[in-house]
């Protein structure tokens, strides 16, 4: 496999984990720069230019709120999960988890230690 086919893979996996990675940091409200931080400190580095598309998205569809308010004489615009984002967050937790759970089995070594 070519490492051009590797990191199309790789994208494609991390986009679905950063979207519910976003929704789960957004039960607490943030703004843009505390998020990309959070995530960052947990090992999801994500480019500006990903993140607020993001964000754009997920509130256009709902799942999250936003109000701009002024914090050491800068606006800011912060974030926080909507009630049906909340829902949503739940119903990804649980679907990620029967997903982990599949993937552990799936992937579990042979009685001969191989993957």
């Amino acid at each position: 496999m070519t490492s051009e086919s590797f990191e199309n893979l790789r994208l494609e996996l991390r986009r679905g984990s950063l979207v519910l990675a976003t929704l789960a940091a957004l039960r607490q409200e943030r703004y843009g720069y505390t998020l990309r931080k959070t995530l960052a400190e947990n090992g999801l580095d994500i480019e500006e230019s990903t993140l607020y598309p993001l964000l754009r998205r997920l509130e256009a569809q709902g799942l999250l709120t936003s109000q701009w308010r002024e914090e050491d004489k800068r606006n800011k615009r912060f974030y926080q999960l909507s009630a049906e984002g909340t829902e949503i967050l739940n119903q990804l937790l649980t679907e990620w988890r029967s997903i982990g759970t599949s993937l552990a089995a799936i992937l579990q070594e042979d009685s001969h230690g191989n993957l």
